[in-house]
Parts: structure tokens; sequence; C-alpha cells
């Protein structure tokens, strides 16, 4: 069912994370644009673009709601709507300390800590925009591999769409796809170092994104973006 569309955490166009986890995707999600890997990425690892294949589909993002397709008499422009309305909301915005650590097998950006406020964000992104997701197909429950859930896991894919919400919920900004231990050393330590240039102690999820992919190989792409208020 295409096009489908995600709502995620982008942490701005302009952005020193943003251009970060562009360079080790080798995709911005902006722009639709390739770009360059850096060469500390091919150094440490020459097969590069294999292993930051799977994220690269999707750009460099955290999920806040899962793809989906739209539900039928759903539209683009009532999604996005909705999108304005719930950014106007005032909540409290979550900030955390974010670090690269292994998170299932694969690295990623996540917070050093949980953090209440970021675990709320994420339950009312799953809940207030259900209404716009079409049904699970046979399909697409099945790429989940629900035989290796959890039985709560399994619960929320069937009521959510996706096994990963409410307590279930994991902040990642993901950088790799999964890796053997024995090659995930000397990479985790690579994109340890990548990152702590960025000098970055507090990251504010204080936005969101809507990313749409319009075909079943196209990768995603932001096509609106909407500030919390502080």
């Amino acid at each position: 069912m295409i096009p489908r569309y995600a709502i995620y955490f982008a942490a701005g166009a302009d952005s020193a994370l943003t251009r970060f986890g562009a360079a080790l995707l080798g995709y911005d999600a902006y722009t639709g644009n390739e770009v360059p890997f850096p060469r500390e990425a091919l150094h440490v690892a020459p097969d590069w673009r294999d292993i930051s294949a799977d994220p690269r589909k999707y750009g460099f993002h955290a999920t806040l709601k899962a793809p989906m397709a739209l539900a039928p008499g759903s539209t683009e422009a009532e999604l996005m709507a909705a999108c304005a309305t719930f950014a106007e909301k005032a909540r409290p915005i979550p900030a955390i300390r974010p670090i690269v650590d292994t998170i299932s097998g694969f690295i990623a950006v996540i917070p050093a800590e949980p953090v209440d406020a970021l675990q709320q964000l994420a339950a009312d992104c799953a809940r207030e925009f259900d209404s716009f997701r079409a049904a699970l197909t046979a399909e697409d429950r099945a790429r989940r591999k629900p035989d290796k859930l959890t039985e709560r896991q399994r619960d929320y894919l069937d009521r959510w769409g996706y096994p990963y919400v409410m307590e279930e919920f994991r902040f990642h900004m993901t950088l790799t796809g999964r890796l053997d231990a024995e090659r995930r050393g000397p990479i985790l330590e690579m994109l340890r170092t990548r990152f702590a240039s960025l000098r970055l102690d507090t990251l504010a999820v204080d936005r969101l994104a809507l990313f749409k992919q319009d075909e079943t190989k196209a990768r995603f792409r932001i096509i609106g973006e909407w500030a919390l208020p502080r």
C-alpha cells in the first residue's frame, strides 16, 4: 500500500546532528540528495554502503509514529493539518542526553537514561495519529515476525500497527543495520568519536517531521516539519 507516511523526529535541516546522520547514511531526507560517506567510516568498514543500507531508506530520524499507509478516506493534506494541530498543543519538551550505543544489534543515537516526557510524546503520537493508519495487511504483519515478539508486542502490533509503542518504545536514531558482535566494536568506536566532536550534551526533541515514501523502492523524504512550542 503506497504511498506510506511516517511521523518522525528529525533535528532540523541545518543542525549539526542532521549533517552527522546524513553523512553516515549517505542520504539527506530533507533534500532527497545523496551525501558522501565520511572517510573514517569507509576506513573502518569498506562495505559501509551495505552496513548503512537499511537506515538509509528511511533517512536519519527517530520514530514517533511508524510508517503507515493512509486509511481509506484520509488524505495527505488532512494528515499534514493534524501534524500542525498536534504541534500547537503545549506540552513539556523532552530533552535527552544523547549517546551512541548499540540497540538490538545495530548502532544508534539513544538517550543515556529514560525521559518520561519523551515516552509521553511518543505515546501521544501513537494514539493521536492512529485514525490515519490503514489496517495492517497480512503481509505487513508477517514482515514484523510476530513469532519473535513478546505477547505485549504482538498485542501492540495488532492494536497500533507497530510493536514498539507505549512501554515498548525506545527512542533511537539509527546509524547502521544489525552487525555481528565481532564487527561492532571498531565501528562503535569510530561513531562515538565522530559524535563526540559535535559536543552535543543535550538534545531537545522539539519538532515533528512528516516523511513520505512515494513507492516501494523509494527512500522516505521529509515533506513537512513543525516545531513544538517551548
